[in-house]
């Protein structure tokens, strides 16, 4: 089989990275770049291993370089950013986090969050709807925080945050409140409601011999289970789940559809 050639990279083309600590589990710079050639868009997306104490200097170059598009931001960095960039859109102010940042003309960056939108999506695209689902998250981190105010806003009928510090878990159970975009979902415990759908948002799975974010009566009372984590493909919560004959959504389903928003957040949509 042939291989088509590599994108041809000039100096009009136009630079973006993906910044994270570690960067060896990133798939989202090939899922990028599939789509900014099928789009026609002269761009590429290059990984980059950016130590925690480096960011805003990191950012601070992005800044200083006009060809460069902007950045996407992933583990552990999402929250940290929020704090380095000059202006956040709403859904970035809600989820208190950003996995996106555009460079705008005038050099100011804007942090914007499409985590939650495309794990939605991906969802969907598994035939989960998590309206009137009794919700258990495990996570409180930036990506946690995304997924659980569009899980909330996307009408769940209860959305339970378990987090090892509980005190994280709670000020996102009340940011949530607070932000008025939970509807009627109830946030917390539902006397003797069994999860219907688990979803891990930590980085549990990504390194042999991590614990399951969930114990094997849960999984096996579960309907669905969803994941973040995109290395390996397969977690081992993945694979107790299907064993289980749960619904599986992989951590890669919400990396697919977020592209499209990505593409549209560069050129401007939000502001």
């Amino acid at each position: 089989m042939t291989r088509a050639d590599p994108p041809q990279v000039t100096g009009r083309t136009r630079v973006m990275f993906i910044m994270g600590d570690p960067i060896s589990h990133v798939v989202g710079t090939a899922v990028l770049n599939r789509a900014w050639e099928a789009a026609g868009r002269d761009m590429i997306t290059i990984p980059l291993h950016v130590r925690a104490a480096d960011l805003p200097h990191m950012l601070d170059t992005i800044r200083r370089a006009p060809n460069v598009a902007g950045t996407g931001i992933t583990i552990p960095h999402k929250i940290a950013a929020r704090k380095c960039v000059e202006h956040v859109t709403e859904a970035a102010r809600r989820a208190g986090a950003v996995n996106f940042i555009r460079r705008n003309a005038d050099g100011s960056l804007t942090g914007h969050n499409v985590d939650g939108e495309g794990f939605l999506a991906g969802l969907a695209a598994h035939d989960v709807d998590p309206a009137g689902r009794h919700v258990l998250l495990a996570g409180a981190g930036g990506v946690a925080r995304a997924i659980a105010f569009a899980l909330a806003g996307a009408g769940a009928a209860s959305l339970t945050i378990r987090n090892r510090d509980k005190a994280k878990a709670g000020a996102l159970a009340s940011d949530i409140a607070a932000s008025g975009t939970a509807g009627t979902c109830a946030l917390g415990t539902t006397p003797g409601q069994t999860p219907e759908i688990l979803i891990n948002a930590t980085s549990l799975g990504m390194a042999e011999g991590d614990p399951l974010p969930f114990s094997p009566p849960e999984i096996g009372a579960a309907m669905a289970v969803a994941e973040v984590v995109m290395t390996p493909a397969e977690t081992p919560l993945i694979a107790a789940a299907r064993d289980a004959g749960c619904t599986v959504v992989p951590g890669r389903a919400m990396m697919d559809p977020q592209a499209a928003l990505v593409a549209a957040f560069l050129d401007g949509d939000p502001a």
